[in-house]
């Protein structure tokens, strides 16, 4: 029932829902129709309540599908989000009218809050490299040189900056991320094109989380906020990566390019918190 709601046509929801003995059945905390409503399949949706499942129910951490469908195109009820809610709802379409759908697998970054470019090129104690002396060989190639692994570049963005390293992960690592977010904070994601997106986020020096992914399906742990930034960001992971630093780029151009500069990081150890 639940692969149905979220990837089946209406007619076989309707069709498993008239075989089966509860519609609203529970299954890793929430239901068909809160899978439905989460895949923003409003024909599934419609099918579903048809077969009397019940919009109000509460779940995943008091988001029924009735007040989750408040966040999304098609609202079940005459209702309204809370204030700091609404605002969320708000900033992430701001931020994927901004930034577009560039492509950026095989892209890391790390997203810092309240410091700008030279700041950060200065906490990692960089070299400014001028943009014509950086090849091909320098951001793709394999097996990976020396200068793959040390070459990035970093752009200011209103809120912060944008550290980004295209073709490989080491500006994602926790050695850069952990030198970047002294009294502040930083998002790092690898968009890794086998293995999916792998963030990471730090706090003053110190890495508080990892393996974050928006993509992945709330858990039954997670809180209301984390539930609805799923839903919001499910399909706009780099929207995410900004969001959760309070970066607010007008483009996508720190991540795509051109950048303000390019920099090299010193050979160092930028797996581990230095």
């Amino acid at each position: 029932m639940d692969i149905a709601a979220e990837r089946g046509s209406a007619e076989v929801v309707a069709e498993v829902a008239s075989r089966v003995g509860d519609v609203d059945a529970m299954a890793w905390g929430r239901t068909a129709l809160w899978r439905a409503v989460y895949a923003d399949r409003h024909d599934n949706v419609r099918a579903l309540l048809a077969a009397g499942a019940d919009p109000a129910r509460p779940m995943m951490a008091g988001w029924s599908p009735a007040r989750l469908s408040l966040a999304g195109p098609h609202p079940l009820v005459a209702a309204a989000l809370s204030a700091s809610e609404q605002a969320a709802v708000e900033e992430r379409r701001l931020l994927t009218t901004a930034l577009g759908r560039p492509s950026v697998d095989g892209t890391s970054l790390v997203c810092v809050a309240g410091i700008d470019a030279a700041e950060a090129v200065r906490r990692l104690d960089a070299e400014v490299v001028p943009a014509d002396s950086v090849t091909a060989d320098d951001t793709a190639s394999w097996p990976m040189s020396a200068d793959i692994e040390s070459t990035m570049w970093a752009t200011d963005v209103p809120g912060g900056c944008a550290i980004v390293q295209p073709g490989s992960y080491h500006a994602s690592m926790p050695g850069i991320s952990a030198r970047l977010s002294r009294g502040t904070k930083c998002f790092g994601m690898y968009f890794n094109p086998k293995g999916g997106c792998q963030g990471s986020t730090a706090l003053d020096g110190l890495l508080t989380g990892s393996d974050i992914s928006p993509a992945l399906d709330p858990s039954g742990d997670d809180s209301a906020e984390d539930v609805l930034a799923a839903y919001l960001y499910q399909h706009d992971i780099l929207a995410y990566c900004c969001a959760w630093a309070g970066l607010r780029p007008r483009d996508a151009r720190a991540f795509v390019g051109p950048p303000d500069m390019w920099l090299r990081v010193p050979d160092g150890d930028y797996r581990h918190r230095p």
